[in-house]
């Protein structure tokens, strides 16, 4: 909801309840008016325009310069009005003018459509015809048009600063939603693209001839590709499709906003990834989460082992451990690799190699969790992945 739909609001009552009070005074007073009348004349037109034109100042778009400018006359009307219907002894004693405060409602409405510049504008013509009216600056009337200026200036003031907070907010929103959306597109090039042009790439120089061309072709539009997932938002595409060395291609990775409702056997998601060469153990009852968040951590844990592939060498094993806790779902990804030299995670960063970066810290963040990466160089590779059962995607 905009900001200013609470002010335009309260003003629409504000009117209702002080042409209430106005006519409940010129009643009170009415047989003291040297023309009660015209007086009468003047409240009844008064009336019949703050019921007719009570939902214009309910939003911006109805409030327009015309109305205000029309608002503003009546108002202005009925103060000078009062010097010809009422008697110079009750003005000079300080009796309030036709419109009384129901004036102050014109001049808040051109405070809140057109800031503090508009608020003074509109206020310093009720100021005058206040001083033209009371025809000498008493401290009373003095008082109450510094009331009326001071007061329409602060709220157009903050009026403008708060609409300046709102598109601020709007944009910074905009940035965090262009962001997320970027992450969760490289992190789905990641797990199809990049692997098989990756593929194509150590495929195509092992065949030699025609191939090595193709695949240094390859290797050049990966390089193009992660340049660009590093340094820029990426159009939407198809599907990709995942792929492995041993087995080819996996079949599409299904991202987490297709993913059904409802709960899902996380155990069952990572059993698949058990063979010769990577063992899974976890409880023996069904490990239940989100289907979003089952598909998303399944997906992590997909990119761990990747890299076990890609980096950890032939021969290299890799154990997963799935454990329920009570507050939260743990996986370990372990490996007895070479391990990850230091600052080499920071390097492939900048380099545009974002595996652990995207496809599993960016997914455990998106789900409220964590990912903690211990490597030893010499002794292996371990990642933990956890998500809390408390966290949204969790549940």
């Amino acid at each position: 909801m905009s900001v200013e739909l609470p002010l335009w609001r309260a003003l629409t009552g504000y009117r209702v309840l002080t042409l209430g009070y106005a006519l409940a005074l010129f009643a009170f007073n009415y047989h003291e008016y040297v023309h009660p009348l015209g007086g009468a004349l003047y409240m009844g037109v008064l009336t019949l325009w703050t019921a007719l034109t009570w939902n214009r100042v309910s939003s911006p778009e109805r409030c327009t310069k015309r109305f205000l400018t029309a608002d503003l006359t009546i108002a202005l009307v009925g103060v000078l009005l009062t010097t010809v219907v009422d008697s110079p002894e009750r003005i000079d004693g300080g009796a309030a003018t036709l419109p009384s405060i129901w004036t102050g409602g014109a001049v808040l409405g051109c405070a809140i459509k057109g800031g503090w510049r508009w608020a003074a504008v509109g206020s310093t013509l009720v100021a005058l015809a206040n001083l033209v009216e009371r025809g000498s600056p008493a401290r009373d009337t003095v008082h109450n048009v510094l009331l009326v200026w001071v007061s329409s200036i602060a709220i157009g003031y903050i009026v403008e600063v708060a609409r300046a907070s709102e598109r601020t907010l709007a944009r910074a929103l905009q940035i965090e939603a262009a962001t997320c959306e970027r992450e969760r597109l490289a992190r789905d090039i990641h797990d199809g693209v990049l692997q098989v042009l990756a593929m194509v790439q150590r495929r195509g120089t092992a065949l030699g001839g025609e191939a090595a061309e193709l695949g240094r072709m390859a290797g050049e539009q990966e390089i193009a590709l992660r340049t660009l997932v590093a340094g820029g938002l990426l159009p939407a595409r198809g599907t990709p499709e995942r792929y492995t060395e041993a087995a080819g291609p996996a079949g599409p990775v299904p991202p987490a906003r297709r993913a059904p409702e409802g709960p899902c056997d996380l155990a069952a998601l990572l059993a698949p990834h058990a063979g010769p060469d990577v063992s899974f153990a976890g409880p023996g009852t069904a490990v239940l989460l989100e289907a979003a968040a089952a598909a998303e951590l399944a997906a992590a844990v997909g990119a761990a082992l990747d890299n076990v592939r890609k980096h950890a060498g032939d021969g290299a094993r890799a154990w997963i451990l799935l454990e329920d806790e009570p507050d939260a779902v743990i996986v370990t990804v372990r490996d007895d690799g070479p391990g990850i030299p230091d600052g080499r995670l920071a390097d492939a960063e900048r380099e545009g190699r974002m595996g652990v970066a995207l496809s599993i810290r960016g997914r455990l963040r998106d789900l409220g969790g964590s990912a903690e990466l211990l490597s030893v160089p010499g002794q292996g590779t371990e990642v933990e992945l956890r998500v809390p059962r408390g966290s949204e995607a969790g549940r």
